[in-house]
């Protein structure tokens, strides 16, 4: 009898372990993840529930969405243990640009949008031209083009604003997705859009779960997996309703989602993305291999100039008007978002998905103090110090995890 209930004391701290162990795991692999959802519930009790409204959430996603949009570029870059801080004088440039062509010359949105993106990839390629193959380090490079393009940008506008955009242009901010529903209190399109994102979600965890099982790869534990996908789930569904329940989702949401499922997979599932993880952890092994280093760094400034186009578009859209002091500091908010993320200053580490977490930080930092009425010189010193805290606590994580 004694020996009996022994045995179920045993079991019962053995499975108080497994449990404790479990969400130390998910704690340490997902640290900023629950320092995000942290913030959000302390600004949420501060605010009195401000801040996840329906309104204020879009208001979130519309004041971030260029930010994160640098962001996913600023990451390959730093993967691969190069930087840029042109991106926000590029997208001031792009934003001039936008409204000469749009305003001053009433070309249609849509050729002056292709132009825009052809430009930015051309001055990534002026970028990636110096740095890849002159081996000018992507430090100064970068800082001679923000310069450069910054007193472009001011001899372009002549010092003064341009505006306004045209309607279908102010539509790539200002605009959301029409709901062919028609349903009066809520936003249906954007309801089974979500569900759909949601469903997708779970189908293709499940799906690779089940082939790393066939491969005789040691998988999640079942428990964590179910409770993970569960959450993701539940969060989407949450966010899914939230939103509907006001206008839907902005067309920049829109935008940012399919670009966050495109380098998504290009980072984990292309010859590209390994290319980069190869070359940003060592170049020389990378080139011995048969990587084209060069080719890759080319591509990558490339990417980083498209993707300024288009913050820069969105930006403009936004504001409504082309001005000679758009994009100051966004260069800074786009790295920060990056080493929030989890990327490391050495190159070779880093995710896209990790860097719109650390840009969602930042974007709920800055909503949360400015609903508190914090004023704009401490905003500074406090995110400041969030950053270095968020950084060295992920970094603390990672370096237990791995003893």
């Amino acid at each position: 009898m004694k020996n009996k209930t022994v045995s179920k004391d045993s079991v019962q701290i053995a499975n108080v372990h497994s449990v404790r162990g479990m969400l130390q795991t998910i704690f340490q692999k997902y640290s900023m993840y629950v320092f995000l959802i942290f913030i959000m519930i302390i600004f949420q009790v501060l605010t009195d529930g401000v801040l996840l409204r329906p309104l204020n959430l879009t208001n979130v996603i519309l004041q971030n969405s260029y930010i994160l949009i640098l962001a996913i570029g600023m990451v390959m870059l730093i993967i691969l243990g190069d930087i840029d801080l042109s991106v926000g004088s590029i997208a001031a440039f792009i934003g001039a640009l936008s409204a000469i062509l749009t305003i001053n010359m009433n070309i249609p949105t849509i050729l002056a949008i292709f132009i825009c993106l052809i430009t930015g990839l051309v001055i990534g390629a002026f970028h990636g031209f110096w740095v890849a193959f002159v081996k000018v380090p992507a430090f100064i490079a970068t800082l001679a083009g923000m310069l450069i393009f910054r007193g472009l940008t001011i001899v372009m506008l002549d010092g003064k604003s341009l505006s306004p955009f045209p309607k279908s242009f102010q539509l790539i901010s200002s605009g959301f997705l029409p709901d062919y529903f028609q349903g009066e209190d809520v936003h249906w399109l954007s309801i089974v859009l979500g569900f759909l994102v949601g469903g997708f979600c779970l189908y293709f965890s499940y799906r690779r779960r089940r082939k790393y099982a066939a491969l005789g790869f040691d998988s999640e534990p079942v428990l964590r997996f179910f409770v993970r996908q569960c959450f993701v789930f539940l969060l989407i569904c949450w966010f899914t309703m939230t939103m509907a329940s006001y206008e839907g989702f902005p067309n920049v949401l829109v935008l940012l989602v399919m670009l966050v499922v495109i380098y998504h997979f290009i980072t984990n599932k292309t010859v590209i993305g390994r290319s980069i993880y190869a070359t940003g952890g060592n170049e020389k092994a990378a080139l011995i291999s048969g990587i084209g280093t060069k080719k890759i760094r080319l591509l990558m400034f490339m990417n980083m100039g498209m993707l300024s186009a288009i913050a820069g578009l969105v930006f403009s859209a936004r504001l409504n008007a082309a001005t000679a002091t758009a994009g100051n500091g966004f260069e800074l908010d786009a790295i920060a978002a990056c080493y929030i993320g989890g990327a490391s200053a050495y190159g070779g580490i880093g995710t896209v998905l990790g860097a719109i977490i650390g840009g969602l930080v930042m974007g709920v930092l800055n909503n949360g103090m400015s609903l508190l009425g914090v004023g704009a010189d401490w905003q500074q010193a406090i995110k400041g110090l969030v950053l270095l805290l968020a950084v060295a606590f992920d970094i603390y994580n990672k370096n237990k995890a791995g003893g």
